[in-house]
């Protein structure tokens, strides 16, 4: 399904104070808006995920789950700098005729909340139901509810943060030190960096699954033989982004997710969280090794009211996208209540 397209035709000021002449931004929208408009869910995704939640996120979009389109006016946009038709590296810059690649300006996590809050107002949608961020989706979410606290009924944060970790940041810098590895990054060129995408990419994933997903799924039948299992595995993950992304959007979106900080020039994260009036129900994983629990319970100590939910799973990080039947039963009657 082809995302819709919202136009805003004047300048985008970003925290950098740099600007953008003109914001596109892609999004997709499930289901209806009801008579009273208080039935919105807003999806915020993920680094490179897209925004048709459906395609990414199995099983949450369909009836009696979550994401029900028949019951809810489901919205997810595209982030700022994304690969899916939101203003990115690869669009022209008005200055020079040609697209940016890496002189696209810095961005924020605060400047894609702003950008998706445009979008919103476009919509008509004044107050939203129900705000659900997983991962760097996460991040966004509770940047918005902090920003905008009147805005948002109930908030579900799923395997994320409010601030980014030396360890998140650091994960990040060897990505980024991977794809600059790559002597094409810097070409004029949308297939400039892809060896070092996917290389960064693989980097990416040993932190999403860890151990146990690994040890469960790439079993080699007999270890004897080569290439094992998990070294394809780690290839065609590479590969299949590079299929459908572009090393600029990547390099600049992990540049934005390290700005996160919702403390930032509001007193410290303990501070900012306190302005959350949302209902919050905070969610984590046992193997999570990117958002640990024990950092998930921190997090929802911060946030007045909140609850906490843990997700048993093999499969780290990425648990949220496999465990769909365990988030749907938590979610589920949070978002319906």
């Amino acid at each position: 399904m082809e995302p819709s397209i919202f136009r805003y035709d004047a300048p985008f000021v970003l925290e950098s104070g740099e600007a953008l002449s003109r914001l596109t931004i892609a999004y997709h929208t499930y289901g209806r808006l009801n008579a009273s408009r208080d039935n919105v869910v807003w999806v915020c995704h993920a680094l490179t995920a897209n925004s048709e939640v459906a395609d990414w996120w199995p099983h949450t979009v369909e009836a009696g789950r979550f994401l029900d389109p028949s019951r809810h006016f489901v919205v997810c946009a595209n982030i700022l700098g994304s690969h899916y038709g939101t203003t990115g590296p690869l669009h022209v810059n008005p200055r020079t005729g040609l697209p940016y690649y890496r002189d696209f300006p810095p961005f924020t996590i605060r400047d894609m909340v702003r950008a998706h809050g445009l979008l919103a107002d476009a919509l008509g949608v004044g107050r939203i139901a129900t705000l659900v961020g997983s991962s760097v989706g996460g991040f966004q979410a509770v940047e918005w509810a902090v920003g905008e606290p009147s805005r948002i009924d109930r908030l579900a944060l799923i395997a994320t943060a409010a601030k980014a970790s030396p360890w998140c940041i650091a994960i990040d810098e060897t990505q980024r030190m991977a794809i600059e590895s790559d002597p094409t990054f810097g070409e004029p060129s949308a297939d400039a960096g892809r060896a070092g995408m996917a290389a960064a990419r693989a980097i990416g994933l040993l932190t999403y699954r860890g151990g146990s997903g690994y040890n469960r799924t790439q079993q080699d039948p007999d270890g004897g033989s080569l290439p094992h299992r998990a070294a394809t595995y780690q290839r065609y993950q590479g590969e299949k982004l590079c299929r459908r992304y572009n090393a600029y959007s990547y390099h600049a979106i992990l540049d934005a997710f390290d700005t996160h900080d919702v403390g930032r020039g509001r007193g410290g994260v303990e501070a900012a969280l306190a302005r959350v009036a949302a209902r919050t129900l905070v969610v984590g994983i046992t193997t999570d090794l990117v958002f640990p629990p024990a950092e998930m319970r921190r997090l929802a100590a911060m946030i007045p009211g909140s609850t906490y939910h843990e997700i048993v799973s093999d499969f780290g990080h990425d648990g949220f996208l496999v465990e769909h039947e365990q988030l749907n039963t938590i979610l589920y009657p949070f978002v319906n209540d």
